[in-house]
């Protein structure tokens, strides 16, 4: 099975969007048994929180359910667990790669490395800013870009 992980701050705002985001995307396609996704946060102030209000409010006004998911820290299991480890913005690429010396460079990606007309690389966080509906238009346009390279690469183009 191929494992995502997207890492945010605090995993109460962006990584469990694009969790649920990615999880809808790959359960409208028929491939749960073939991608796990999870979200962690590279701090530990919101541990066993659910998604802050303004993620819930978003994915429910975009009809995708964030239930069972619930903030934790990123872990040194994380690093070999996962085949995608993808960060919200460069700060917490940066400490994802702080966690472990020598962690490969193409292991961790910045999600909207995969949105190539996007310069500014970093998803702004929603916990300081209020905006909600500009970073879901974000998560989204990289979450499906991600999908659609993870398809390509692993499965072929296809779905199930």
């Amino acid at each position: 099975m191929l494992k995502v992980l997207f890492v945010c701050l605090g995993n109460i705002c962006r990584s469990p969007m694009a969790e649920a985001v990615f999880r809808e995307l790959i359960k409208r396609d028929g491939m749960e048994n073939y991608i796990m996704v999870d979200s962690a946060g590279t701090g530990s102030w919101h541990i066993g929180e659910p998604p802050h209000r303004g993620t819930s409010k978003i994915l429910r006004e975009n009809h995708i359910s964030d239930e069972g998911l619930f903030a934790r820290k990123i872990t040194l299991k994380d690093l070999d667990e996962f085949d995608y480890i993808v960060a919200m913005d460069s700060d917490n690429k940066e400490s994802i790669h702080a966690l472990r010396a020598g962690l490969p460079e193409e292991k961790v990606s910045i999600l909207l490395d995969f949105v190539p007309e996007i310069k500014n690389k970093n998803i702004p966080d929603p916990y300081y800013t209020g905006n909600f509906s500009e970073v879901y238009s974000l998560v989204e346009k990289g979450c499906k870009n991600l999908y659609e390279h993870i398809k390509s690469v692993h499965f072929n183009g296809h779905g199930s």
